[in-house]
């Protein structure tokens, strides 16, 4: 089954780190403002999600959320959910660890494409 979003090895090493510390987490992926646009972290229901907000799907058994609007430019692609060093988004919790997460992306091939609308 294709996945709309997956992580690295990287990035969920990190998320089993924040699990032990922080309890359950969700994830989502921000369209902008003061934390441009970046995979936020957070306590599993600390982010409070509405109808604008769809589930892609989860990483490290995290939920993963992106807005309808974002959805709409990235849903041609996979998002890839990777971690590098430095400081990320303020609100996002691996800051303080000197890592953040960050989305790579890749087009879905034609059989992927055709394999979600199937499942859609």
């Amino acid at each position: 089954m294709v996945e709309r979003v997956t992580a690295t090895q990287a990035a969920l090493d990190l998320i089993e780190s924040l699990k032990e510390k922080h309890g359950p987490l969700m994830f989502h992926q921000s369209g902008g403002c003061c934390d441009g646009s970046a995979p936020m972290c957070y306590p599993d229901g600390e982010f409070f999600t509405g109808d604008s907000d769809k589930l892609l799907g989860e990483i490290g058994g995290a939920n993963f959320y992106i807005s309808d609007a974002q959805y709409e430019y990235w849903k041609h692609t996979q998002l890839i959910i990777d971690v590098v060093d430095g400081r990320g988004g303020m609100f996002s919790l691996e800051g303080p660890e000197g890592k953040r997460f960050l989305t790579r992306s890749r087009v879905f091939t034609e059989k992927e494409r055709q394999e979600l609308e199937l499942s859609s």
